[in-house]
């Protein structure tokens, strides 16, 4: 075998020495740039699940490596004046330079042809002469580019502002400095990684960056390999309080653009993308060093266990891409987390902090707990209860708990009446726990129904039907139980070969009716219908009403820019889209007790180019708010058929966090929650202040009270019925059965959460 390696960073000298030492007679050429002494960054980060692979990978490389290792275990979080620590992390660290000078030698040891200075060929002409070309170079990379129409890339590119430096104080731990400013906020990535040393990453949104002055900066020529002094400086003078009389050290530093980089596929016939050419993640999350090596790892690997490139290569890429995928969306959830960090910084300094380390959604209230039982006892104020467990007002009702089992769609009725389907359905839901239970996709008339078998409340034997299943289960249970009422619009059934209504007369797909366009007395008998069987569902006993704007059912047709083509004063703007939805909800908040509870359900993005913006899900809220809402349900697409979401645990809890902290407005998160650790996550962090829990509590109806027995919970927020009490304990298992016998002649000290980096070296303040 011939390889040539494109770019000797680290991903490229790891691969270029692992391969070498797995087939010592196979040639491996690495082209790189720069000289072997050149200086580019300063510390990477690694996680000991990253080093456990170097270990067992390459000791050579890993003993190094951890001879110049800082380690240490907390995080920091300056805000507001205080700093919060939490500990049991852990963390390694060394710079960049010793990491390259360590994989240079080990090259070196393993006859490895690398010809610094030297710019590569291009991939073309090395994949004629070569059995495998190894593309490491690089965000911007050539190789990438040559074979875009292969590769596919997608260059997510965000409008803040970032800038690399590093510095000579020392910080003991990674640090996250939140400083406000009357231009913004301006936060700062610092972590230590020698005795001299430190990385101090400054980063702002793109209006703070502008009203801090430094576009002026950042538009003044800065020729390759110098850097923007200006703003060195002016950050100097900004941070001057956390650097201690220290100085920071750039190293060709300017202002940046952070750009996520995902590609269709990384290989091309006997090329394939390693590192940062094939992917990037946000540096707040993790380091593209720590990706690279981890890359190198796999490839390598592929390349001994399989028989042919084209195999090696598939390998490689099916094993590497789900690890990245998963770390791209923690990266992402982290980045725009801090995008828009102006949402938080009200928050008391102990939730702010908590939020900030649960940002990416991968660090979650039980590990912190786990790993630091201090810092979460503080965060909580010494609570016993779990945030899931603490009582919530919501409108005239005062839930028990913060679980909600959102609306489910049976399909069970006859002729729109609920049957001992839904009974059984809604009764166990109800004993299950959860502070409220919703009806699921009920049909204010029978033209609304999404299908033949969806429950309806548009005439008498349907609204008696509700009424006997709420006595039953409100004699059982004091869970609040709501219903759900929708019209289906372009989604309806259709009955009898008649057309479905809807806000304009676009299909739901080809192979669905074409709809019919509203018009003025469809708006209003639909007006009617919904203040109808909201009076019905009052005198059927439900204690809370959604209505159902989302999804693409009728009024959430109205809503969508994709689906509101209209040219009335029903349609066009935002404001005109909002006229026929805010004339039903205010006259259901008319009709509907203000002792009971009234929520709206919306889609507060339509995954589809062209559709409902961030923007508009505030300005939606916000009007349904005012209107009489008192939470709204945020949920997200099914409004076109053509979308394209990005599904993940807790994928669309960013929406309910991004409405309920613009507006002030409580908002209920939904999508993929399914753990007691998220909710309380959630909660806790301020993102939402109630979880819709669905698929979970399908899986299992007690999902609540098991989550409650696990977290040894018995309080009154957990309810279980009488004839089902002897089931509320942890049930006993091999696990809980046997007591382990003491084996030390001396008990060793329990090791501390917390630990610091304390090199020996003192470091001087820069003068």
């Amino acid at each position: 075998m011939r390889v040539a390696v494109i770019g000797g960073g680290p991903g490229g000298l790891y691969f270029a020495a692992l391969t070498k030492q797995l087939s010592p007679h196979w040639e491996v050429t690495v082209w790189e740039r720069n000289a072997p002494d050149d200086t580019f960054g300063f510390g990477v980060v690694f996680s000991d699940e990253t080093l456990d692979g170097i270990a067992q990978a390459d000791r050579e490389v890993y003993e190094a490596m951890s001879a110049e290792f800082a380690r240490w275990t907390d995080i920091d979080v300056r805000h507001r004046g205080s700093t919060l620590t939490s500990g049991g992390h852990g963390f390694a660290a060394l710079g960049r330079q010793h990491l390259l000078r360590i994989l240079q030698q080990r090259c070196a040891d393993l006859a490895v042809d690398v010809r610094y200075r030297t710019q590569s060929p291009p991939a073309a002409e090395l994949a004629a002469d070569y059995d495998l070309v190894v593309a490491c170079d690089g965000v911007r990379s050539a190789t990438r580019a040559a074979y875009a129409d292969t590769f596919a890339p997608d260059l997510d590119e965000r409008s803040g502002r970032y800038m690399w430096l590093g510095t000579d104080k020392v910080f003991e731990a990674f640090t996250f400095i939140v400083d406000e400013h009357d231009f913004g906020t301006l936060q700062v990535h610092a972590y230590p990684y020698d005795a001299t040393r430190s990385t101090f990453i400054v980063e702002m949104a793109q209006d703070a960056w502008r009203r801090a002055g430094f576009e002026e900066f950042a538009d003044r020529d800065h020729p390759p390999g110098t850097s923007d002094e200006d703003s060195i400086r002016r950050c100097e003078e900004l941070l001057a309080g956390h650097l201690d009389g220290h100085r920071l050290i750039p190293n060709n530093s300017k202002w940046l653009r952070f750009t996520t980089v995902r590609n269709r596929t990384w290989r091309h016939e006997n090329v394939v993308l390693l590192g940062d050419a094939a992917h990037t993640a946000h540096f707040s999350i993790g380091s593209g060093t720590k990706l690279a090596m981890e890359d190198a790892l796999v490839l390598a690997a592929s390349l001994h266990e399989h028989p042919d490139v084209p195999t090696a290569l598939a390998a490689y890429e099916q094993e590497r891409r789900p690890v990245v995928e998963s770390t791209q969306r923690a990266a992402q959830a982290s980045l725009e987390w801090f995008e828009h960090i102006d949402r938080y910084t009200g928050q008391d300094p102990h939730q702010f902090a908590f939020n900030l380390l649960t940002r990416s959604r991968r660090v979650t209230y039980d590990k912190l707990r786990v790993r630091d039982e201090g810092f979460t006892t503080a965060v909580n104020r010494s609570s016993a209860v779990p945030p899931m467990f603490r009582p919530y007002p919501l409108g005239g009702l005062l839930l028990r708990n913060r679980v909600v089992v959102p609306p489910t769609a049976l399909h069970t009725a006859r002729d729109g009446v609920p049957g001992d389907f839904d009974l059984v359905h809604l009764s166990t839901q109800a004993v299950g726990g959860a502070g409220l239970v919703l009806a699921g996709m009920t049909a204010v008339s029978a033209d609304g129904r999404a299908t033949p078998g969806c429950p309806g409340l548009w005439n008498d034997e349907q609204e008696a039907a509700w009424r006997s299943l709420t006595d039953f289960v409100h004699g059982q249970s004091d869970t609040c139980l709501g219903i759900q009422l929708t019209h289906a619009g372009r989604r309806a059934a259709t009955h009898g070969g008649g057309r479905p209504v809807a806000a304009s007369a676009l299909p739901w797909d080809e192979r669905s009716p074409v709809p019919r366009e509203a018009d003025r007395a469809d708006m209003d008998a639909l007006v009617r219908d919904f203040v109808a069987a909201a009076r019905r569902a009052d005198r059927a006993g439900f204690d809370a009403l959604e209505l159902q704007y989302g999804h693409g059912h009728l009024l959430s047709g109205f809503l969508s820019p994709l689906t509101n083509l209209r040219t009335d004063a029903y349609g066009g703007d935002l404001a005109g889209r909002l006229r026929l939805p805010l004339e039903v909800l205010r006259a259901v908040r008319e009709a509907w007790p203000a002792g009971k509870a009234l929520l709206v359900r919306i889609s507060a993005a339509d995954w589809a180019e062209g559709g409902t913006t961030e923007a508009d899900a505030v300005r939606i809220a916000g009007a349904l708010a005012e209107a009489g809402a008192d939470a709204i349900d945020v949920s997200t697409g099914e409004v076109v058929a053509h979308e394209r979401p990005r599904y993940g645990r807790s994928y669309q809890t960013p929406y309910a966090d991004l409405i309920r902290n613009a507006t002030g407005v409580p908002t209920i998160a939904v999508g993929a929650i399914s753990t007691y650790d998220d909710v309380n996550s959630i909660i806790l962090a301020g993102r939402a202040d109630l979880c819709g829990v669905g698929r979970a509590q399908l899986h299992d109806p007690l999902w609540t009270l098991h989550a409650a027995a696990a977290q040894g919970y018995q309080g009154p927020a957990a309810p279980w019925a009488r004839a089902w009490r002897a089931g509320s304990g942890r049930l006993p298992s091999a696990r809980t059965d046997r007591i382990p016998p003491r084996l030390e002649l001396l008990r060793q000290p329990a090791e501390s959460v917390h630990r610091r980096w304390l090199p020996r070296t003192a470091v001087p303040a820069h003068p």
